[in-house]
């Protein structure tokens, strides 16, 4: 649910990594690489796909200046990025106009599949590995990281292909007037973290203050309509900046998918989320309203979405966990498919997908190819299956890995919010830093 949402954790500015002894390093990298066995999960990359992404940031200038005749150009469009402060790569980018009905929202995401596409061994190897997996101070990569880190990546001030998904929102219904998806070639004006971002939005003088403090009016709209239109919402506390990037990249993703399917009619990797049956929705409802202190309004009693949304906004802050496991408890696993059918029932969206992380996650890039090509690939469903089956396992992997750590007396949540750096037993300097 949370990353179908785009909910993005960003690590804790202003504190320390945690540190601990070689002794205990040893025995953290023992547990992952017994998980990575366990679990199939691939972390150094073979010679030849290193040799491959090496060969593809190679002349990296001279490339993009001969794609510029055949993209739309929008180098000199405001354009910045929003990421964790820990972010390696940055893969999306934001842009906003308002017009007097409409606003122009633009959400240009790395062309990925311009460097890997299937004839690649870039390609083969991501699907071997299904997404990238996130374990506490710990990454293993979909994407050779050279690659990510670099022409994948929208840094600033630096022109870079794009695949832009351009929206115009009608401002009294938050509907996609037109949508237009196209390649281009971008360059990031700024690279903002969270707490960057709430700052700008504070400062009226900052750079990127009114584009910013638009962006957020249409994504805290964006963000009610979804709630009242019966999208679950776990997190009430999200701040402005989490927001817009939550509600942009949903929206853009939307509209991908929505033009795959009714403006071309072509299959693509969809993300369906079953709903619980109505016996395990009761449970769940059951199971919060004898929470001490949690009262589900009566109105809402019919839509469980509805229910949980309106009881978390009044529930004692010390249930909010209890109240969100209920709910997790009940709901399928979502997973992907060639079909939409059955839609998203964690977001209410009859039709969705994912678009806007083609470096992290297999369904991205495969969309990202149909929508360059207008081509499915044969395999499809090989494919879907595949890229649902490697996130069940990196999901596993990290709440096993997670669990070791708390038997081994660390807090996962500082780990991964912090990394880890290795204190050297004779003269307590730091050694080696495995923060990934």
């Amino acid at each position: 649910m949370t990353d179908d949402a785009q909910a993005y954790a960003g690590t804790a500015e202003g504190q320390g990594p945690v540190e601990i002894d070689e002794d205990l390093a040893r025995h953290l990298a023992n547990k992952r690489e017994e998980l990575f066995e366990k679990f199939e999960i691939r972390d150094a990359f073979p010679p030849e796909v290193m040799a491959e992404a090496e060969e593809r940031t190679t002349d990296v200038q001279e490339e993009i200046h001969a794609e510029v005749d055949n993209r739309t150009d929008l180098r000199d469009m405001p354009t910045w990025t929003i990421d964790p402060v820990d972010a390696q790569d940055f893969d999306d980018a934001i842009s906003i106009e308002e017009g007097e009905e409409e606003y122009t929202l633009w959400v240009h995401i790395a062309d990925v599949t311009h460097y890997v596409h299937p004839e690649s061994n870039m390609w083969e190897e991501a699907v071997k590995r299904g997404n990238t997996v996130y374990l506490p101070a710990y990454t293993i990569h979909m994407l050779p990281p050279m690659l990510a880190e670099t022409v994948c990546s929208l840094v600033p001030n630096e022109e870079r292909l794009a695949h832009t998904v351009e929206m115009h929102i009608s401002k009294e219904t938050l509907s996609y007037e037109s949508i237009d998806i196209y390649k281009s070639v971008i360059e990031s004006d700024e690279r903002l973290t969270y707490s960057q971002a709430e700052k700008r939005l504070d400062d009226e003088d900052a750079d990127l203050h009114d584009e910013i403090s638009l962006v957020f009016e249409l994504a805290n709209q964006l963000h009610e309509q979804r709630k009242e239109d019966g999208s679950l919402v776990l997190n009430p506390s999200r701040d402005r900046a989490h927001t817009i990037i939550e509600e942009c990249m949903l929206k853009a993703n939307k509209a991908v998918t929505h033009e795959l399917m009714w403006g071309r009619g072509v299959e693509a990797m969809y993300r369906v989320h079953p709903q619980p049956t109505p016996d395990e929705w009761d449970k769940a409802l059951q199971e919060i309203q004898d929470l001490d202190g949690v009262k589900i309004p009566g109105s809402t009693w019919d839509d469980p979405r509805k229910a949980v949304n309106a009881t978390i906004e009044n529930a004692p802050g010390r249930q909010l966990n209890k109240i969100q496991w209920a709910v997790m408890k009940v709901m399928p696993r979502a997973k992907y498919m060639n079909d939409p059918f059955g839609g998203h029932h964690a977001l209410n969206f009859e039709i969705y997908g994912h678009f806007t992380s083609p470096i992290r996650r297999l369904s991205d890039l495969i969309n990202h190819w149909i929508v360059y090509q207008n081509d499915v690939p044969e395999n499809l469903i090989e494919l879907c299956d595949r890229a649902s089956d490697r996130q069940k396992a990196a999901e596993t992997c990290e709440r096993q890995y997670k669990q070791f750590l708390e038997e081994v007396g660390l807090d996962p949540y500082a780990v991964n919010s912090r990394g880890l750096v290795v204190i050297e037993d004779d003269d307590d300097e730091a050694d080696e830093s495995i923060d990934e």
